[in-house]
Parts: C-alpha cells; sequence; structure tokens
C-alpha cells in the first residue's frame, strides 16, 4: 500500500512540473530495496504517462514555449543518452551518492533563492 501512495504523490509531484523522481527514487531505493540504477530506470518509465498526463493538462491552458521546447527536446535527448551510459556503467553506491549530491544542492537552491 506504501508504494501505490509514493506512486500518486510522485505523480502529482510530476504533474506540477517538480519532478516525482526525486520520491520515487528514494522510496524504491530505501523502503523497496531495489538498486539505484533500477530505480531510475522504474522512474524514467512511469515519467512518459505522468509527462503525458500533465503535458496535456500545459497545453491546453497554453503553457508551452514551443521555441524552447524544440531546443530542451534535441539537447535533452543528447543529454539522456550519455547519462544513461554513465548510469548503467557506475557502481549503485557511487550512482546513489551522486544522485544525493544533487537532491542536496537542488535543495539548498530552493531554499536559497529569491522567488520572483
Amino acid at each position: 500500500m506504501l508504494i501505490v501512495v509514493v506512486g500518486f504523490v510522485s505523480g502529482i509531484l510530476s504533474g506540477m512540473g517538480i519532478g516525482g523522481g526525486t520520491l520515487l527514487i528514494p522510496a524504491l531505493v530505501f523502503i523497496i530495496g531495489t538498486k539505484q540504477q533500477i530505480a531510475q530506470s522504474i522512474n524514467l518509465l512511469v515519467f512518459i504517462p505522468t509527462a503525458a498526463a500533465a503535458l496535456c493538462v500545459h497545453a491546453r491552458k497554453h503553457n508551452i514555449e514551443r521555441g524552447l521546447l524544440f531546443k530542451l527536446a534535441v539537447t535533452g535527448s543528447a543529454g539522456a543518452v550519455i547519462g544513461s551510459l554513465l548510469a548503467v556503467n557506475l557502481d549503485s553506491g557511487i550512482l546513489k551518492k551522486v544522485f544525493g549530491v544533487f537532491l542536496f544542492i537542488m535543495g539548498a537552491y530552493e531554499i536559497s533563492s529569491k522567488s520572483k
């Protein structure tokens, strides 16, 4: 039941643009006990339908800048290939630490940044 709640909250975070993986990946690693690479793979698969649903809502509200969309899609796809190659070749412990440092830096940034 806990993983269903985690999935639901992760979907809400994804729809808000926060990123459900910030909750889903640690939950899969620490609660379920999966390897970091598997947790990240599951997160990417879960991301597809949640992103599609969020995209439909945001498109209806005209919240998409097409000029940015195509530039980010191309460069993001290239980065995804490089990142996934790195992830599958790194030790799970190292990958877990890299992900933790990333979350810490993003959290510190969010706390310290001024909102407009």
